[in-house]
């Protein structure tokens, strides 16, 4: 029998993109009531700044998680899920990115990658006991990466290189999914070009490495697979059993004589492929939305604003907008149900010819 459909949940949006020292980003009860006004039912809240939301107290006080959710309902949104995605990418990092990646750690931490990546570790089993405490059951991260400096397969990799790659990842994440399971939490791995993780393949295989693992699961934002040139709408038949976030981020990708899928290191505005706002890009979410709908997606759609040329105010009014106009109300029976004959096993064989 087929799984009833799913009413996705929303509009909801994500608030990494919006932090600021400034009103009205500048608190989590000011971000809450804009999004409220701006049409939003839910809010994605980071874990990576204490001024917004402090994970390591949430994950030890039901008093300060209750007062967070109490937050965001006075604002008039529901906390949708947490994310961290920046802690998640300190897992795994490899020697090449650990200057760049230092940023997204304490200061004490930076220049010692093993410290840094023990205290990423924690931060995510904090994040899965503060999920419990909120009452969310999804919790979005990014993967990190050792093998993505080898992505393209020149010079010629040694002989199980990747397998290496992946059987640490594996070891590294296998006590957190552990944790998370622990507290009745799915953690959705955003799939990510810069990640291991970056399309259905590396979810496989990492999948496989944690031997199948019940709380590995995705946070689906097809805007990654416009930018990769994979079949998005694919991929949610492949793997609509583990995708339990998504993320309605619009892309584009418009490759000419100079420029493809790697860019040529141009910015974000001069790229072949680019993130825009909801609805200037060139993905098909009716199609999506329906997707979702037909295996059973009931979770939150979550707006991610990441757009080279609009104004983020901008991007999240008309964001709200596209997602409610996108959201499908199941039908509860069949359109033609009105000529139906009803079942009659006897009367079955007879049109069959079974019984003559």
């Amino acid at each position: 029998m087929a799984k009833p459909m799913g009413r996705i949940k929303g509009p909801a949006i994500y608030l990494i993109q919006f932090l600021s020292d400034e009103a009205p980003f500048d608190t989590l009860p000011n971000a809450c009531s804009w999004m409220a006004g701006a049409g939003y039912k839910g809010v994605q809240i980071p874990t990576n700044d204490p001024h917004y939301f402090d994970v390591a107290k949430a994950a030890e006080s039901q008093t300060y998680a209750d007062e967070v959710r109490g937050v965001c309902e006075e604002a008039g949104v529901a906390l949708t899920e947490l994310a961290s995605h920046l802690h998640g990418q300190l897992v795994a990092v490899h020697p090449a990115y650990d200057a760049l990646f230092d940023a997204f750690a304490p200061a004490k931490l930076h220049g010692n990658p093993a410290a840094r990546t023990e205290w990423a570790i924690e931060q995510l089993k904090l994040a899965a006991q503060a999920s419990r405490r909120l009452g969310v059951t999804e919790h979005a991260t990014f993967s990190g990466a050792l093998a993505w400096p080898y992505m393209y397969p020149w010079p010629q990799r040694s002989a199980g290189l990747v397998d290496e790659a992946f059987a640490e990842l594996a070891r590294r994440w296998r006590p957190i999914l552990d944790v998370f399971d622990e507290n009745g939490v799915d953690l959705c791995y955003e799939v990510h070009p810069g990640e291991d993780l970056h399309d259905g393949a590396t979810f496989e295989r990492f999948l496989d490495a944690v031997g199948g693992h019940p709380r590995c699961n995705i946070l689906y934002d097809p805007s990654h697979f416009m930018l990769q040139q994979l079949d998005y709408l694919h991929y949610i038949d492949l793997y609509h059993e583990r995708i339990k976030m998504f993320h309605v981020k619009d892309a584009e990708f418009r490759p000419d004589g100079r420029t493809g899928v790697y860019g040529g290191y141009a910015d974000w505005r001069d790229r072949a492929g680019r993130f825009r706002s909801l609805g200037d890009g060139m993905i098909d979410f009716r199609a999506i939305f329906s997707k979702l709908t037909h295996y059973g997606f009931d979770g939150w759609a979550v707006v991610e604003w990441e757009c080279c040329l609009k104004d983020p105010k901008q991007g999240a009014i008309e964001g709200a907008k596209f997602v409610a106009e996108h959201i499908i109300e199941p039908a509860k029976g069949a359109f033609d149900d009105f000529a139906g004959s009803g079942t009659d096993e006897g009367a079955n064989r007879q049109i069959l010819g079974l019984d003559r």
